[in-house]
């Protein structure tokens, strides 16, 4: 669910601000919750590999063993999280570490893919949204749901909807007051109406999540596994 433009634009805090009174103008419903809980943050994260580890770690788990996972890995590796480094770490160290065997072997798929040249993550910025989701979803591991993450928080693509986010679907269940949250293939269609800002639709949705359901300051966006 992703927009094709050949020279994708990037958010920054000025354009997320903007696109936001666009979209509060455009509909009711995120009007009400940006009034209510004051515009999302861009919860931006750095592209590159590392954050490609992070998002398969965070699949399927909560944030904090997420987390823990993440920090045990830092500090088997030094310079940083790359390609080299993991691959030192082996399956054995991985396992470990606590990675199931599974995420064991997605992450070592990732760093073979981009240590080899076979994924390069430079070109992969400056592809439309279409060619960089293709692209990712060749990787084991990496799905629908993982491709949309990292477009919409790393690339920081404004027109990408994450498919099969849990939380976007109570959030947009809970804006709509319906019986239940919407399917994913629901709340996709749902939210082509504000394309071409449909990431800073799902900040705006995720800010409400956190605030109403989670109790705090709706400064970190909730992760969901791929469906």
């Amino acid at each position: 669910m992703t927009s094709t433009k050949s020279s994708p634009s990037r958010l920054t805090r000025t354009t997320l601000v903007a696109a936001v009174e666009v979209l509060t103008a455009r509909d009711r419903g995120l009007g009400r919750i940006v009034e209510a809980h004051g515009p999302p943050p861009l919860w931006a994260r750095p592209s590159g590999f590392a954050t490609l580890v992070r998002i398969i770690i965070e699949q399927q788990v909560s944030l904090a063993s997420a987390a823990t996972l993440y920090r045990r890995l830092e500090s088997q590796v030094s310079g940083g999280i790359t390609p080299p480094a993991v691959l030192a770490v082996g399956t054995q160290g991985f396992r470990a570490l606590g990675l199931t065997r599974q995420k064991s072997a997605y992450v070592r798929a990732l760093a073979e893919q981009v240590h080899e040249g076979r994924l390069d993550l430079r070109r992969l910025a400056r592809a439309s949204d279409a060619e960089a989701q293709e692209r990712l979803l060749r990787v084991p591991g990496i799905g629908p749901w993982s491709a949309g993450i990292y477009l919409l928080m790393a690339l920081r693509r404004p027109d990408v909807w994450p498919p099969g986010d849990l939380a976007l679907h109570k959030a947009l269940g809970a804006m709509r007051r319906a019986p239940r949250p919407p399917t994913s293939d629901e709340a996709a269609r749902m939210a082509l109406r504000w394309s071409p800002y449909r990431a800073v639709a799902a900040r705006i949705l995720w800010h409400s999540y956190l605030a109403e359901r989670n109790g705090d300051d709706g400064r970190r966006a909730p992760r969901r596994p791929d469906r």
